[in-house]
């Protein structure tokens, strides 16, 4: 979510210096099922350029002819859409339709945000009533207190209140520099995450060699008990060395990132598990329970492609607390 978000407010900011008006899409509530779920939101430019989305392709257009209005009187707008009878997906989707008209100083702080990895929250108003249909608007509810409406309206009248609370952006730190590294970080950077290589010293590669990554670190930059890490970050060990990894792992048994994975066999994680216990037996078992190794998902991965795409399917399944299995066989709703 935060990387659609993120890429909408960059191009409302383009929009916005070259004197271009837009509309803000927000899908606001939701009765039955759909392609998406409410907190989805795109952005439209007057001319019919459209940034996000907020179906699988089916509802845009009819969003795109309901916008006129908006762009004509500039008041908000509620679009009802009924799929049951034209998408496959028996939804009812409420979708908050407003100009895109917030204070300048929203973009710089928005980037503050981001590059923080705060934690913030939109907050939409509207209402399901005929009546009412064409009042609303949402706002930004930042870490640091701010509030900025993204359009002017009331909200004392009787409106419904949706709130979404957006987590900041995820971070990937990546312990190694070879090929499969490379690999997982285009793969987590096309995510939105943040992508940071942790590379041996007096190495010849550069960022440049990792596109998507957002820092390329040495220990002549930082060491690696100091990089920054959260219940929001996953760490990979890619190092392809065992006296590396027993050093990473023992500084890592301090920090409680949400995600550890190990390369190699698990014959090689339990001579590490070991290992450690055997120098640092004050180690909370519990920091185990947190290490994946081999990492990934068992989708038969040959590939370094098919190995980070493995690798990101277990980070996500770990976040999210699923068991993955085929949505074939599940017996619920795909978002239940």
């Amino acid at each position: 979510m935060i990387f659609e978000l993120k890429q909408i407010i960059t191009q409302a900011h383009l929009a916005y210096l070259q004197g271009k008006q837009t509309v803000f899409v927000s899908v606001v509530a939701l009765e039955g099922s759909s392609y998406r779920r409410p907190g989805v939101r795109m952005l439209i430019q007057k001319n019919g350029e459209m940034t996000g989305a907020v179906s699988g392709g089916c509802v845009e257009k009819e969003i795109l002819r309901q916008s006129q209005s908006v762009f004509k009187t500039h008041n908000p707008k509620l679009m009802v859409y009924d799929g049951r009878y034209r998408l496959g997906c028996e939804g009812m989707l409420y979708i908050l339709i407003e100009i895109f008209q917030p204070k300048t100083s929203f973009f710089t702080t928005f980037e503050t945000q981001i590059n923080n990895r705060s934690n913030f929250s939109i907050r939409s108003y509207f209402s399901k009533g005929e009546v009412n249909r064409l009042k609303g608007g949402s706002e930004f509810i930042f870490s640091d207190g701010s509030i900025f409406s993204i359009s002017t309206f009331n909200k004392e009248e009787h409106l419904e209140v949706f709130t979404e609370s957006i987590t900041g952006q995820f971070q990937l730190i990546i312990l190694g520099n070879e090929h499969d590294a490379v690999q997982l970080s285009l793969l987590a950077s096309q995510l939105g995450w943040k992508v940071i290589i942790y590379a041996p010293n007096n190495d010849s590669k550069s960022i440049h060699n990792f596109p998507g990554a957002s820092a390329y670190l040495t220990e002549h930059d930082i060491t690696f008990s100091d990089l920054e890490m959260d219940a929001q970050t996953a760490v990979v060990l890619m190092s392809h060395s065992f006296a590396k990894d027993l050093k990473f792992l023992s500084e890592l048994s301090l920090k409680k990132p949400a995600y550890i994975g190990l390369l190699g066999p698990k014959k090689r994680r339990e001579q590490l598990i070991h290992k450690i216990l055997e120098l640092h037996p004050e180690t909370d078992l519990n920091f185990f329970d947190n290490l994946y190794g081999p990492s990934g998902l068992n989708i038969g991965a040959e590939s370094p492609q098919e190995i980070a795409i493995a690798i990101i399917a277990e980070i996500l399944s770990t976040l999210r607390r699923q068991n993955p299995i085929s949505l074939r066989d599940k017996v619920k709703g795909i978002h239940e």
